[in-house]
């Protein structure tokens, strides 16, 4: 399993990290680990050999909380 934190601008609030908490772990091989709306930060862990980081990217995008890069 791989941590990262990802930053996404858009996060405002506690719903924000529960779209995006939904969205991911819809995603076989990711587990959400924290999110942190002041920061603007969710934390997971993924399986590189089940799912890619451009994968949970669109997928955080699709919510409309795009991965600032």
């Amino acid at each position: 399993m791989t941590q990262i934190s990802l930053e996404a601008t858009d996060i405002s609030c506690e719903h924000c990290i529960k779209s995006i908490e939904k969205a991911v772990t819809n995603l076989p091989g990711v587990r959400f680990l924290a999110g942190d709306p002041e920061g603007k930060l969710v934390t997971l862990e993924y399986d590189p050999a089940l799912v890619d980081l451009t994968a949970i990217e669109n997928a955080m995008e699709e919510e409309g909380y795009p991965v600032k890069k």
